[in-house]
């Protein structure tokens, strides 16, 4: 377990893992405590649904970290129908629409057997990067098995009492293509039932139960395929509860205390109001506190659909940005607060922000919730997590990067002018590479040019002549990003005859701004760039002096 210094100062985490302690000790004083999270592998599982393991993963990880026995679950909705085929898969998979997910074969070319392995597997990856222990929980394996036959049984006798309780929130509307949710509950004009059997025939859940008997369990159904079975619901395993119904059963069953949801099941009247009063009154459990989440976006992006395809996913999130940063993203924003994650610029803000905080951390200036949550992130109960031992900013590396194609030689010459080396700079280098490669704007690569631009240099005046000559006479006085930067900035103030720490007026300001700009036009054919002296470093200085007429 990983140790932590005093008490850390309470932050979102330590309150949500103070009610759950409540809460549970309260319900079974001994027992060990369990967090809940649901994923259905109906497509990629997008970026969005990584909230629903976080949120409950540092819960757990702070209960833990107290020292209780704490176990996260993560129940893999596989079992759940088929609902449509997501944009970029092949529409000939559309004929197992109504299919469990676990019965439909995986896209063309997938190393998996179905559908539903083959989208956990990249999610699974990307938690075992992140640091997030858990106990996964296969729906079409419990159900199959027959682990849930008693609460079918139950919630098949009590039906009248579930139609009942559902009855209070019931809407008149149909469903549509567009409004097929689970959640939602239509007035049908026949005996409600909450079992919906898959077709023995056709394989999908294009089912009625048309009766029931509850002293043998004798089911009859019908399908849209026009099929009919009479079946013992004791010893009949194809087939599950409806979501409604599903969802409570499993926190009675498995003993959940805490599981948070999205707003579309946290608002009146839907999955999760209705599942605390199923749970109560006909499984004799209890709803877990299950704060409600904010959705997760990426910049320029609102809500995020898996249905809508190229939608990105954590393991796309870990190409660009190392696991602590990720990981701090959801420590440091409550519950219900948006998250956006940066795919374009705004990455360096991002990065800036987070290298400033570890700064003050490592001095001892940071506040007590930035410290917890930077704990957070490059921790878990469990042990620390991989980070860059020679952090270089982001922006840096890109920068670099983009400018020598990444070409190895030339990344360890301009590091080691970063007092870093290539392995040191790694995961991060590597998250800069691939955000420079599949991320960067086209307007945004730099390309040094390849010979002086003679015409330029011949038509500059006498003030930027002697500016570009001081640049190239001193490139090497100091050959570090620290050095290039002083030097920079310092030939406007030399020019004027200021000192070097003279604080810049307007005047001075301008003269800088008309400086770079002429360094740019030289070395790259445009008015702007990255930061200069990053540009020098990675140029090199005697490509610098060859293109600045040296």
């Amino acid at each position: 377990m990983v140790e932590t210094a005093g008490t850390p100062e309470p932050d979102w985490v330590s309150t949500m893992a103070d009610e759950v302690i409540e809460a549970a000790t309260r319900r079974h004083p001994h027992q060990r405590i369990v967090c809940a999270s649901g994923l259905s592998p109906s497509g990629p599982i997008h970026l969005g649904n990584l909230r629903e393991v976080m949120t409950p993963h540092l819960v757990a990880d702070e209960i833990r970290r107290r020292g209780y026995d704490c176990e996260h679950l993560i129940s893999w909705d596989d079992y759940d129908r088929f609902r449509r085929v997501p944009a970029g898969i092949d529409h000939a998979w559309s004929e197992h629409i109504g299919k469990p997910l676990s019965a439909v074969p995986a896209p063309f070319g997938s190393p998996f057997d179905s559908w539903a392995d083959h989208f956990k597997a990249p999610m699974i990856a990307a938690l075992e990067e992140l640091g997030v222990p858990y106990r996964g929980i296969s729906q079409t394996e419990q159900y199959t098995s027959g682990a849930y036959r008693d609460q079918v049984l139950l919630a098949m006798r009590e039906r009248a009492r579930i139609d009942g309780i559902l009855g209070r929130f019931r809407t008149k509307k149909k469903p549509t293509p567009e409004n097929d949710d689970p959640d939602d509950d239509v007035v049908t004009g026949t005996e409600y039932f909450p079992f919906k059997p898959y077709c023995g025939a056709c394989g999908r859940d294009d089912t009625t139960v048309t009766a029931y008997d509850d002293e043998t369990t004798e089911m009859t159904y019908t399908c849209a395929c026009g099929s009919s079975e009479t079946v013992l619901l004791r010893e009949f395993t194809r087939g599950k509860l409806v979501w409604k119904v599903d969802w409570p059963m499993r926190w009675a069953y498995e003993g959940v205390h805490f599981e948070p949801s999205g707003v579309d099941h946290s608002s009146p009247g839907s999955s999760f109001q209705v599942g605390g009063l199923i749970v109560d009154e006909v499984f004799g459990g209890e709803a877990p506190i299950g704060p409600m989440y904010a959705f997760v976006g990426i910049t320029g992006q609102a809500k995020m659909s898996s249905s809508r395809g190229s939608v990105p996913t954590p393991g796309d999130a870990l190409e660009i940005l190392e696991v602590p940063v990720l990981r701090w993203l959801f420590a440091r924003r409550r519950p219900n607060q948006a998250i956006k994650v940066a795919f374009d610029q705004e990455i360096h803000r991002l990065y800036d922000e987070w290298d400033a905080l570890g700064r003050k951390v490592t001095a001892g200036t940071a506040g007590g919730i930035e410290t917890t949550g930077h704990l957070r992130a490059v921790t878990t109960a469990e042990r620390a997590l991989p980070t860059t031992p020679e952090p270089v900013a982001y922006r840096t590396l890109a920068s670099v990067v983009d400018i020598t194609a990444g070409d190895p030689v030339q990344l360890e010459r301009i590091l080691a002018g970063l007092d870093a080396t290539p392995d040191g700079a790694r995961p991060r280098l590597d998250r800069a590479a691939a955000w420079v490669a599949s991320y960067m704007p086209e307007d945004a690569h730099t390309r040094l040019r390849e010979e002086p631009d003679a015409a330029l240099l011949a038509e500059l005046d006498e003030q930027d002549r002697e500016a570009v000559a001081m640049l190239r006479d001193h490139l090497t006085d100091d050959w570090s990003l620290d050095g290039l930067t002083t030097l920079v900035y310092g030939v406007p103030k030399k020019q004027a005859g200021l000192p070097l720490d003279v604080k810049p007026t307007d005047e001075l300001k301008a003269a800088q701004r008309r400086f770079f700009v002429t360094v740019y036009r030289l070395l790259v054919g445009a008015d702007t760039g990255p930061r200069l002296p990053t540009l020098l470093l990675a140029a090199g200085p005697e490509r610098v002096r060859h293109l600045l007429g040296g």
